[in-house]
């Protein structure tokens, strides 16, 4: 394990500086390289906030600090045309490489509290609990490591110093210069309609969906949630004002949607246990259960539309 930068060294109070930056508010006029400077610092300095709490095993950190993280790609993604250069491609390895560290303990977290459910019905869910409980610990020193590891900590700083600075910001001609200058109430309210009708779109088809096609729409919905929710501040603009409702809408599909996802998640990874020998019940969610979730997902979709219309 990678020890951390000493206190009094150059690198620490870089990254202390950079990790813990006070966050502004948005405002209507603000132009979209300060926008997404404002968002990206916000979520960065959620992420390492919660760093040593995860380590230390608080299954909430690990939570919240995976929620920065999809908080700190969707911005990326939603400014995804002003911020394109040629460390990009190098930035989203690495937040995939994060994120595929916290999703293994967390998509365990979320199975085990399941299975604490099952446990009270079926009494072969209690036999394996232990078993479960073992390969959360396991997954859980691996992410510790990577937690601690002088790949995070130059990961941080390269984001930081890239947000702050990167070729992005620098680009010439006057396309770049009018992306960068651009009011962000104006990019926002439209980036956020063109996302919105791409997810009703697919929505429409969510009954026939299969299980990668619903995860996929579910990511899609989790990526407008933090989207509107980076413009709250701009809420009284009346160019968001459905956004609010939007808002409501699309966490209740999102509730639904995530509720089947970790069903999912939950029964294969039972599958993969039943393979190494370990014991484990096959059934997350019943068939009733499945299918009053996509109705519920449905009927917020459809009340999302008549919003729209």
């Amino acid at each position: 394990m990678s020890p951390a930068p000493k206190s009094g060294s150059k690198a620490a109070s870089r990254v202390d500086r950079e990790w813990h930056r006070p966050s502004a508010r948005l405002n209507t006029t603000m132009a979209c390289d300060t926008a997404f400077r404002v968002l990206a610092s916000r979520h960065l300095a959620d992420l390492t906030a919660n760093q040593e709490a995860t380590c230390a095993g608080d299954t909430t950190a690990l939570h919240q600090m995976r929620i920065a993280l999809t908080r700190l790609r969707t911005a990326s993604l939603f400014f995804s045309p002003m911020i394109d250069d040629a460390k990009l491609t190098q930035i989203k390895r690495e937040l995939k490489w994060l994120n595929s560290h916290l999703g293994v303990v967390r998509d365990l977290d979320v199975a085990i509290e399941r299975l604490k459910d099952i446990s009270k019905n079926q009494s072969q869910a209690m036999s394996c609990y232990q078993s479960w409980e073992e390969k959360r610990a396991d997954s859980h020193r691996h992410l510790a490591q990577a937690l601690r590891s002088a790949r995070f900590r130059r990961q941080i700083e390269s984001i930081s110093g890239w947000v702050e600075d990167g070729p992005w910001s620098l680009k010439r001609g006057r396309q770049a210069a009018q992306e960068r200058a651009s009011p962000i109430a104006a990019y926002g309210a439209d980036k956020l309609t063109l996302w919105r009708e791409k997810i009703l779109k697919k929505s429409r088809k969510l009954r026939k969906m299969g299980t990668r096609k619903r995860h996929r729409l579910r990511l899609l919905n989790k990526k407008l949630c933090y989207s509107i929710e980076f413009f709250e501040d701009l809420f009284p603009d009346r160019r968001f004002s459905r956004q609010q409702v939007a808002l409501t809408c699309l966490r209740k599909a999102q509730r639904a949607l995530g509720q089947l996802n970790d069903g999912a998640k939950g029964e294969s990874l039972a599958a993969a246990l039943q393979r190494d020998g370990v014991p484990a019940p096959m059934q997350f969610l019943s068939p009733k259960r499945k299918k009053r979730l996509i109705q519920r997902a449905a009927e917020a979709y459809r009340k999302l539309a008549a919003l729209t219309a």
